[in-house]
């Protein structure tokens, strides 16, 4: 039988996490959300404040300078940090695990500098023609001596303005499959400040602060050395981290559902209707008892996938599904929250407005809930054998 209750080092790792939100993070929230930006004095005070604290790179492993959490408790330490505004909670950098294909020069000029806080990254798939079909990608790297030379464009990359480097999936050629022509694709390293490359923000209702940008590649020279793995394999370390995204995406949408609750149930108890506290009718006490069930339930399913990564038979389907409910969970558990606030519920002078427009984009971001569907279905039929 699987035991989730948090071990003694999991329960210190999540107290020490939680004090660091409140102290550190959650007090610059309304301030982020007047500004639509983090600013970089602040985030370089947080960034530093958390390498202090040994909570930067808790997701690498210790031999490199990381903390070496297991994904498991990893999903203790997201939940907290979700409670804090996006923009806010990722300046605890947990840096992208495909770094970890770095190898020969890259280990000292990215992934080292990455772990220690010095550098950082964002990562640069999606495009205007390419969100959920990635083998669509129009971006392309050609090969000119020893440089690959890049053009196209990427958007919706978030977290540009505060990184310096860019893990680039791009098109190297084309293989002849049995299924016809199939895109080579590929990883590089592309510095932010290299000629040609060009960012523009996005302007968003979410998350503001980590912020959507455009991504514009005209004849970026990069250097051969900076493929990341393998030519024409640049999928097979995307999709690996991927997986892991999304199961901790669901540690976050748990993270962020209790928050809505412990919001909620708090209004629920001491706001006054018809001489009663509004919790104690049945059309708010229900949502409560809903909201709490949910969040429940896609903890366990966090937890359990988690427990799968470690065990490293977490399948795409796992994935999926945990990713689909705890994204859909959060949204339902805002959507109660504001309705239980009623008109305060939208007002900025409460938070409840911005984790009710944060929690719509969990639907999308890590894959939309259509494309989750479809990974699960297809493992329904592939396990009857009635996928052609």
């Amino acid at each position: 039988m699987i035991d989730f209750s948090p071990t003694d080092e999991q329960l210190l790792v999540r107290e020490t996490v939680r004090a660091f939100v409140d102290r550190e993070l959650r007090p610059h929230d309304d301030e982020v959300e007047k500004l639509g930006h983090v600013p970089p004095e602040l985030a370089d005070a947080i960034r530093r404040k958390a390498i202090d604290a040994g909570l930067y790179a808790m997701n690498m492993p210790v031999e490199l300078g990381g903390g070496g959490l297991d994904y498991v408790t990893q999903v203790y330490a997201e939940e907290e940090l979700a409670k804090a505004g996006a923009g806010l909670g990722v300046l605890v950098n947990r840096p992208a695990p495909i770094l970890l294909a770095c190898a020969g020069d890259q280990v000292e000029e990215y992934l080292l500098p990455t772990i220690r806080g010095d550098r950082s990254e964002c990562f640069a798939l999606t495009e205007p023609g390419a969100g959920s079909d990635a083998r669509a990608i129009q971006t392309r790297a050609v090969r000119d001596g020893d440089d690959w030379v890049v053009n196209g464009t990427k958007q919706f990359i978030s977290h540009v303005d505060h990184a310096d480097f860019i893990i680039l999936i791009a098109v190297t050629g084309t293989d002849e499959t049995p299924r016809g022509p199939r895109s080579r694709i590929t990883a590089l390293l592309v510095d932010k400040d290299a000629p040609g490359v060009d960012v523009s923000p996005i302007g968003c209702v979410s998350t503001r602060g980590y912020n959507p940008h455009v991504l514009t590649f005209s004849d970026v020279r990069v250097p051969d050395k900076n493929v990341l793995g393998t030519e024409g394999h640049g999928f097979d370390f995307a999709n690996e981290w991927l997986y892991s995204g999304r199961v901790m995406l669901a540690a976050m949408c748990v993270g962020r559902a209790s928050l809505i609750l412990e919001l909620a149930g708090d209004w629920a108890a001491t706001r006054s209707a018809f001489g009663r506290p509004i919790g104690e009718f049945q059309g708010t006490g229900f949502k409560l008892a809903d909201m709490a069930t949910e969040i429940r339930a896609a903890e366990l399913m966090t937890l359990h996938a988690a427990w799968k990564l470690d065990a490293g038979t977490l399948t795409a389907e796992d994935a999926s599904m945990v990713n689909l409910f705890a994204s859909e969970m959060v949204g339902r558990v805002a959507d109660h929250g504001v309705q239980i606030f009623g008109g305060m519920g939208l007002s900025t002078e409460f938070p409840m407005e911005r984790l009710w427009r944060d929690a719509r984009v969990e639907r999308i971001w890590e894959g939309t809930s259509e494309i989750h569907r479809h990974v699960v279905a297809r493992g329904v039929l592939k396990a009857r054998g009635r996928l052609r």
